[in-house]
């Protein structure tokens, strides 16, 4: 895991909009989805499949949107759900 290139490619791709690392904004903190996922057998699937899906989302105030779709390649994906798990 490099934990650089997994913050450059959040930034890269508008991430840190909705995500911060210690505090709630639109989304969740990523330390919240990490503590979410992190003990289950599955998490690397599911957090891959939320962003690459397009899977709706629920904001604050209720309205509900397609979450952004990453496209990279997948090492890059795979590089930041493991950098997300390790917080």
């Amino acid at each position: 895991m490099d934990a650089a290139a997994a913050q450059t490619f959040a930034r890269q791709n508008s991430c840190f909009k909705c995500h911060a690392i210690d505090k709630r904004k639109d989304g969740p903190a990523y330390r919240e989805v990490a503590a979410k996922y992190r003990e289950k057998e599955d998490a690397q699937a599911s957090l891959l499949h939320h962003l690459t899906s397009g899977r709706q989302v629920k904001f604050p105030d209720g309205h509900e949107e397609s979450h952004k779709i990453l496209t990279a390649p997948r090492e890059d994906i795979e590089n930041l759900i493991e950098w997300l798990l390790s917080l």
